[in-house]
């Protein structure tokens, strides 16, 4: 079987439109109640022998609230956005539109003054070829960009693909295999 890792996109904290860079906001209502509403499908995922979550106040609360008790982790926190952090992209591209376009276009530029989207691909996948290989079955937790850099890195996809990737809040995806040699595994619907 090799290392089976399912990622857990967070409930939201905000509406979309209020998405804020590297923001660490609580759970709102909505999440709340989202959370509960997908419980019943995210609960059987806290049978893993390993629990981890993104070091962020929603990763934490929705790991905790479907009760993986999971582990934060440094590594899974979100891209480093520099001198953006807790703006929205409508407020960076209208305070410096030319840095946004040489964000968007090139994978190594930080014109923010954090991480570039490489360096977040990449630290991201080394955390997963850092896991346990042996048969272990691992959940975590942790915010929809996140889940999209592993995605990418899983995949050997170009850095470009991340802006066609949309982790929607409580959404899962499953990665199988050992470090280095990643698969996407979709689940089929259990029939009776």
């Amino acid at each position: 079987m090799g290392l089976r890792v399912t990622l857990v996109a967070a409930a939201r904290s905000s509406s979309l439109l209020a998405e804020r860079f590297d923001d660490d906001r609580p759970l709102d209502e909505a999440g709340w109640y989202e959370v509960q509403q997908a419980a019943p499908a995210l609960l059987p995922l806290g049978a893993a022998e390993l629990r981890y979550c993104s070091p962020t106040r929603r990763s934490r609360a929705t790991g905790t609230a479907l009760g993986y008790a999971p582990l934060a982790q440094p590594a899974l926190r979100d891209c480093d956005m520099g001198r953006w952090r807790g703006l929205t992209l409508a407020e960076v591209a209208a305070l410096e539109p030319a840095a946004v376009d040489a964000w968007l276009a090139d994978a190594r530029s930080a014109p923010h003054g954090g991480e570039p989207l490489l360096a977040f691909i990449s630290r991201i996948g080394g955390w997963l070829d850092t896991r346990p290989a042996d048969d272990v079955t691992v959940v975590a937790v942790a915010e929809p960009s996140v889940v999209r850099a592993a995605l990418v890195y899983a995949l050997r996809a170009a850095p470009a693909t991340y802006w066609s990737v949309d982790v929607r809040p409580l959404s899962t995806v499953t990665l199988v295999g050992r470090p280095g040699a990643w698969h996407l595994h979709l689940d089929a619907p259990a029939l009776r």
